[in-house]
């Protein structure tokens, strides 16, 4: 009772193209591509902007340390 069979699997795909239709599927699919395709975009330019981030700040906070001064500021979610 913990798993179906693949007949269980392929009724269960025949009723979902019967009530949808083909048309209507392969819209959700193309949507859903979509999606996650601007979705590795957006992770991959949120990692891009991280790492220029951390580098300037890499570069500002040894200029300071080298200076002997002290860093002050707030910390802010990004």
């Amino acid at each position: 009772m913990g798993y179906f069979s693949i007949w269980h699997w392929l009724i269960v795909l025949l009723v979902v193209i019967l009530v949808f239709g083909t048309k209507k599927l392969r819209n959700i699919g193309q949507d859903l591509g979509s999606a996650v395709k601007g979705f590795k975009q957006g992770m991959q330019e949120g990692t891009k902007s991280g790492t220029e981030d951390e580098k300037t700040i890499t570069d500002q906070t040894d200029d300071h340390h080298s200076e002997g001064q002290t860093i002050e500021g707030e910390a802010r979610k990004a």
